[in-house]
Order: C-alpha cells, then structure tokens, then sequence
C-alpha cells in the first residue's frame, strides 16, 4: 500500500521530559513508508523535549496540553488532521509495514485497534514478557506501549480518552472493543523492556496486577498513580 491510497495517519505521541527518547522515534516515524502526520502533545516539559520536536525534520506538530496522559491524546487527536490516529508511546517502534497494514485493516471495516507487542533485549525475559500482553489481549485488555489506534470517526464516537491519570489505555480499549469491529495487526511493534528490567519482572507485574483490580474496585486513580510511578 503506498501513500497513494489518499488517508493520512497521524501518529499522537504523548511526551514529558522525553529529550533522549523523542529524537529516536522521530526519526523512526521518518524512515517509514507511508503518509504520516506526527502530533507531539506535551505535558509541560522543561527539558529541550518541544525544541527537539519543533526542529526535527519530520515535521511534527507540537500541542501543549496539562499533563496527564489522556489529556495529552484528546489534545494531540483535536489538532490531528488524519483520518486514522495512531497513539504512540516514544520507547515504542512500528513495523515497517505498519502504514500499509492500517490503511488496508480500515479499508475491510475495522474501527481499531493494536499491534502484536515484541519487547527488545531479546532472550527468556522478553519472550515471557511478550507472552503477557498476547495473553492479556485474548482477556480483551490491551494498553498503550503496543500502539493502540482507531479510526477518527471511533475516536469521536467513543469520546476519546478518559480524562484520568492512568488506567486512561485500559478505558479507551474496553470502549473499542464495543466497536466489535478490533483488529490485533500482526507487527509486531517493538517497545522497550526498561522499566521491566529495572525494576524486576515480579515487582513490576505485581504492581499492574494491583493498579489494575484496585481500579476495576473502585480505587480512584488519583490514587493508583502513585502505585504507577513505582515501576516507571
């Protein structure tokens, strides 16, 4: 599928003090083939994260928004000018065909979806990792490291992303799954297992295991944030 298929897909990528990690998925999204928009939404970074966006090459668009992921995504989606937005975390890559599988997945009536999720570093740990989000996807949950997207016109009608300071992923991929019309694309995107290996693989899978069922109790977000931060 070439660019000549006339549909642009914008790519929103939420940011905060992501001055390292910006320039590498700028470029990647560069090399890409395909026609892509880049949306950098920025929580309020005080480092040279807006500099490094507002100079890169690629052309992004730089919104401003207060921080919070999900306000970041809604910001980037109202200034996104595709007609397929693609929700990218900067420690995660595309596929090189990533362009030409979304266009011909919403072309056969898909209203959304992710990607299959590779973590990098290779080896026993990231294959077990891998095996996680696979089986946590036939359990109908997804989160936003394996590049959740959806068609613009979904996005509207399912109101974009909960307003809240996480858990926001897990919202917005229950609400497509309603759509009933979700594609998994076969990828796989490539993120990165840092946070995994820094703070260890148990601790790690034990904190998303909590955040998650003490949300799916109650608990309020505001709260669960805190658990969050100990694991990124």
């Amino acid at each position: 599928m070439s660019p000549a298929s006339g549909r642009v897909v914008s790519v929103i990528i939420p940011v905060l003090q992501e001055e390292e990690a910006l320039p590498r998925v700028l470029d990647h999204i560069a090399a890409l083939p395909g026609e892509f928009e880049v949306v950098v939404s920025d929580g309020g970074s005080t480092d040279a994260t807006c500099e490094i966006a507002e100079a890169h090459a690629v052309g992004a668009t730089v919104v401003h928004a207060e921080r919070g992921r999900g306000r970041q995504l809604n910001a980037g989606a109202a200034q996104a000018r595709g007609d397929i937005l693609l929700f990218l975390h900067a420690d995660t890559r595309l596929p090189r065909n990533a362009y030409a599988a979304l266009v011909r997945a919403v072309e056969r009536g898909a209203s959304g979806g992710n990607f299959d999720l590779m973590f990098d570093g290779g080896g026993v740990f990231a294959a077990f990792l891998g095996g996680i989000y696979r089986a946590q996807r036939y359990a109908r949950v997804f989160y936003g490291d394996s590049a959740i997207w959806s068609t613009r016109a979904t996005f509207d009608r399912i109101g974009g992303y909960y307003d809240i300071p996480v858990m926001e992923d897990f919202e917005f991929a229950k609400a497509l799954f309603r759509t009933k019309r979700l594609v998994r694309l076969p990828g796989p995107a490539v993120t990165s297992s840092r946070r995994w290996r820094k703070a260890g693989i148990g601790r790690t899978l034990a904190t998303w295991i909590a955040i998650r069922y003490l949300y799916l109790l109650g608990v309020s977000p505001d709260r669960l944030v805190k658990l969050y931060r100990v694991v990124r």
